[in-house]
């Protein structure tokens, strides 16, 4: 599998872990027949049947708590929730329960529980399908929170999240799914990296999830007007990969963050906090951040594009950065 689609990398990546591990079943809404609310799962219970590929009532607290249990009883259940907005009716499992039990237990129990769910605006989804969360989760001890931005990561993480002996979230940005690009071997794979994307030396621009290619794009304008950004996809929310977004910031001395959550609470403002506790001194510039409008998601296509961070947004904010440096 050399160049595939997100998607196809999601499957794929379901396929080889089902094949890979018979405790291994994928469970959730329209997951079976239907082939999942965008296509991941296509085929796959024609392949694996219906005990291994499970539609499920509507009720997120269900069947995400069916997950725990499952995952208590010796199995590897990945549970796919539609989209974000509708985790908010899993987290008194995921929280009081996955994420607690290992703790609580004193080590003697372990949830192997893998959560896939997709989360981002951009499709004229309206405010209750549309929102980032990812903050929410890498709030919570006991959850790991990735988000795979690239068809690489989309077919590399989920086999190292299912050998986690603890809950693992996968958040896939809705808007990735038709994205292609090679889908490299996923066997050197992890879940505790960030990745440099783009190497600079003027300022670090760190994103992750749906916000990746967007800053891509604003570094390659910037270079165009001779500022070169590095970029840095966290991919791991919780835990943060200190080392790398900190080595690239002492590097560049600026540092500029994109998030698609709000800004009040995001997750960019715990980055912008690290970085502030750990490299102070090192800035030539205080941290900036580019985040979405405090506003429930609009529905009207032009509204919802206002709302976001857009490439033209991140680079009026590097400008602005660097501008403010040198006065």
């Amino acid at each position: 599998m050399s160049r595939a689609t997100y998607r196809e990398a999601l499957r794929e990546a379901l396929r080889e872990a089902l094949k890979r591990d018979p405790r291994v079943f994928l469970m959730g809404e329209d997951v079976g027949k239907y082939g999942g609310s965008y296509a991941v799962s296509k085929g796959l219970l024609d392949e694996f049947g219906p005990e291994r590929i499970r539609d499920t009532p509507l009720s997120e607290l269900g069947f995400v708590g069916a997950g725990i249990g499952a995952a208590l009883g010796g199995l590897r259940p990945i549970v796919e929730i539609m989209t974000v907005n509708f985790s908010l009716l899993a987290l008194d499992p995921l929280v009081n329960t996955a994420a607690a039990l290992r703790h609580m237990s004193g080590g003697q129990f372990h949830v192997p529980l893998v959560v896939r769910m997709a989360t981002g605006a951009g499709r004229q989804l309206a405010a209750q399908h549309s929102h980032s969360l990812e903050g929410w989760f890498a709030h919570v001890p006991g959850i790991k929170v990735v988000a795979p931005a690239t068809v690489a990561d989309a077919r590399g993480m989920l086999w190292p999240a299912l050998l986690d002996p603890d809950p693992v979230v996968i958040l896939e940005h809705a808007q990735l799914y038709n994205v292609e690009d090679e889908a490299a071997d996923p066997a050197s794979d992890d879940i505790a990296h960030a990745r440099v994307r783009r190497a600079g030396r003027d300022l670090t621009l760190l994103a992750w999830g749906g916000m990746l290619g967007r800053t891509l794009d604003a570094a390659a304008a910037l270079a165009r007007e001779g500022i070169e950004a590095e970029v840095v996809d966290l991919r791991v929310l919780r835990p943060l990969d200190e080392v790398t977004l900190l080595e690239s910031v002492r590097r560049t001395h600026r540092a500029v963050i994109v998030d698609e959550e709000w800004r009040s609470g995001g997750f960019a403002a715990e980055v912008s906090a690290r970085i502030m506790e750990q490299a102070f001194y090192d800035l030539d510039a205080p941290v900036q951040r580019v985040c979405s409008a405090e506003v429930p998601m609009p529905y009207a296509k032009h509204l919802e594009d206002a709302a976001v961070p857009q490439a033209p947004g991140i680079v009026a904010a590097v400008k602005d950065l660097l501008g403010s440096a040198r006065t």
